[in-house]
C-alpha cells in the first residue's frame, strides 16, 4: 500500500509518501509546502492544493492519511487550519482516494508509544525508525508519522496493540 500523508498548515504543510509494509515502510519523499506571510491566504491555500495534486499525480497513494482536526484556543487559527486542511481533502477527493484521519495523541503514540510527545521526541523517532540519514523538518517529520500510524492502523494485529494502548 502506498499512501499519502498530511500535516495541514496554512504556512508549513507537511507531507510524505511512504510504502510498503506497516512494519518497515520505505520513504519515498517527504517534504514541507513553506508559504511565505507575504502571500494572501486565498493564494497560499491554491498553492497547497496544487503542490499536493502534483504529489498524487506523480507518486499515485493509494490512500491519504491526515492530521485530524485538533483543539485550539484562537478561532482565527481553527479557521485558518481548518482552510489548509480543506485544499489538502479536496486534491485527495479529486483524486478519488479514501481519506483516513488521525488525531494527533494517536500518531504519537504510533510512533513514539507516548500520547504526550513533543515534537522532537516525534522527529527523533521518525528518523531512527525509518532510517533517514538526517531529522526531517518538524512538519514533514509529522507527517511522516502520520502516514506511519496509518499503515500500523492498516495491520489487523498492530492495531489491536495501539487500541489497547490508547485506553
Amino acid at each position: 500500500m502506498r499512501v499519502l500523508s498530511i500535516d495541514p498548515a496554512i504556512r508549513n504543510t507537511g507531507y510524505a509518501i511512504l510504502d510498503g509494509d506497516p512494519r518497515k515502510p520505505t520513504v519515498l519523499t517527504y517534504d514541507v509546502i513553506a508559504i511565505p506571510k507575504a502571500i494572501p491566504q486565498s493564494a497560499a491555500l491554491s498553492a497547497i492544493h496544487r503542490h499536493l495534486v502534483h504529489v498524487i499525480q506523480k507518486f499515485q497513494p493509494d490512500e491519504v492519511a491526515v492530521e485530524g482536526i485538533i483543539y485550539v484556543q484562537s478561532h482565527k487559527t481553527a479557521i485558518t487550519m481548518g482552510a489548509a486542511r480543506a485544499a489538502a481533502l479536496i486534491a485527495a477527493a479529486e483524486h478519488g482516494l479514501k481519506v483516513y484521519e488521525y488525531s494527533p495523541k494517536k500518531v504519537k503514540m504510533a510512533v513514539v508509544g507516548k500520547g504526550t510527545a513533543d515534537k522532537a521526541q516525534v522527529a527523533f523517532m521518525v528518523r531512527a525508525l525509518l532510517s533517514l540519514a538526517e531529522t526531517p523538518p518538524a512538519d514533514a517529520a509529522d507527517a511522516l508519522a502520520i502516514g506511519m500510524a496509518h499503515l500500523q492502523a492498516s495491520d489487523p494485529i498492530r492495531a489491536k496493540l495501539l487500541e489497547r494502548r490508547l485506553v
